[in-house]
């Protein structure tokens, strides 16, 4: 197994990670739970940016181009209009 695949496995099982966070802690009535879980998330989340970092000054993984002004302005606009609905 290489270190990219590695790396790439590692940040595919944080993403997942988040996901359940996510799911969990908005349906979690306990207080210390629902803290318990979100620390868990923080530090879950600062594990994802230290391996994306990583991954970027090995060049694993190259980001996709910044989005123009233009762009950003479509999908802010689709966005509003989606929530409005």
């Amino acid at each position: 197994m290489t270190d990219k695949t590695m790396v790439s496995d590692t940040l595919v099982g944080i993403n997942g990670e988040l996901g359940h966070y996510g799911a969990m802690i908005p349906q979690t009535e306990n207080a210390q739970l629902k803290q318990t879980l979100k620390q868990m998330r923080n530090q879950a989340e600062m594990s994802q940016e230290e391996i994306y970092q990583i991954a970027r000054a090995k060049s694993y993984y190259v980001p996709a181009a910044k989005a123009t002004p233009e762009e950003v302005s479509h999908v802010k606009n689709v966005l509003t209009q989606l929530s409005a609905q």
